[in-house]
């Protein structure tokens, strides 16, 4: 009796520790970014052009600095800079900024309204110049998006809303940011979310697999979400193994089968 007794907990804690050790691991082909699958992968070029064509949208903040060679016309020329609002942050940014209204026209003094809907930055630079060229010689105008904002969500370590002071960033640019994944993270399942003319598009991406490099998605453009998705079994896995658990239900177990070997 007391050895059928000591095979069944011998087997049982066999079983349980394999049960253990299997349910806490997180495979690495789950978690290794650009990941060499065979031998006969060995594309190192990867096509993909850095262009950010993101078309302004009415609500979209903009930016504009106009400069001359008078200082005093400067002056005039960016009434928002003497509001007294530092552009150190983002509320002094924003406030900084003219907004695209509802029929897609941006108001900027000595211009006034110009249709913008569509456009890009260059482009919008480049009509406000050649109507300020009416009035003025010698000029400069500055151009940027204010509303360049990215959303991170999922098993990242810090998830929330960052602004990009930069005209692009890629997705491992992005992820960065949020200090990377976390332990339960599922690099083959990261999912982006980007608005359209017709709605919101959901593209799902592999990043351990180096095709993602060469993506139309691989540069995020400005309010896209960016989700990544946890692996399964996530309530089974450990971040961290506990060890001291472990050896304290090993310890238990060999009392226990003392015991009853001694009695």
């Amino acid at each position: 009796m007391k050895k059928h007794i000591h095979l069944f907990s011998k087997s049982f804690i066999w079983i349980s520790l394999t049960a253990i050790l299997l349910s806490s691991c997180v495979p690495l082909k789950k978690t290794t970014y650009l990941r060499i699958v065979d031998d006969a992968d060995t594309v190192s070029n990867f096509v993909n052009e850095r262009k950010i064509d993101y078309r302004i949208q009415p609500g979209d903040n903009l930016y504009v600095k106009i400069v001359t060679l008078d200082e005093t016309t400067t002056f005039l020329l960016n009434p928002l800079n003497l509001a007294g609002v530092g552009a150190t942050n983002d509320a002094g940014i924003y406030l900084q900024s003219y907004t695209v209204n509802e029929a897609g026209y941006l108001d900027v003094p000595m211009v006034g309204e110009t249709f913008v809907r569509n456009m890009n930055v260059e482009e919008v630079k480049e009509v406000l110049t050649e109507k300020l060229k009416e009035y003025l010689k010698e000029l400069v105008v500055v151009v940027k998006l204010v509303n360049f904002n990215i959303i991170l969500l999922g098993e990242v370590q810090r998830p929330g809303q960052y602004k990009v002071y930069q005209t692009d960033i890629n997705l491992f640019e992005a992820i960065s940011l949020a200090s990377d994944m976390t332990d339960f993270a599922n690099a083959q399942e990261v999912a982006v979310i980007r608005q359209t003319r017709s709605g919101s598009k959901v593209q799902v991406f592999d990043m351990t697999r180096r095709e993602i490099l060469s993506s139309e998605y691989y540069y995020l453009k400005p309010n896209d979400i960016v989700y990544v998705r946890p692996v399964r079994g996530k309530q089974f896995t450990f971040a961290t193994f506990p060890y001291g658990v472990i050896f304290g239900f090993i310890s238990s177990t060999i009392l226990l089968l003392n015991y009853f070997q001694t009695n």
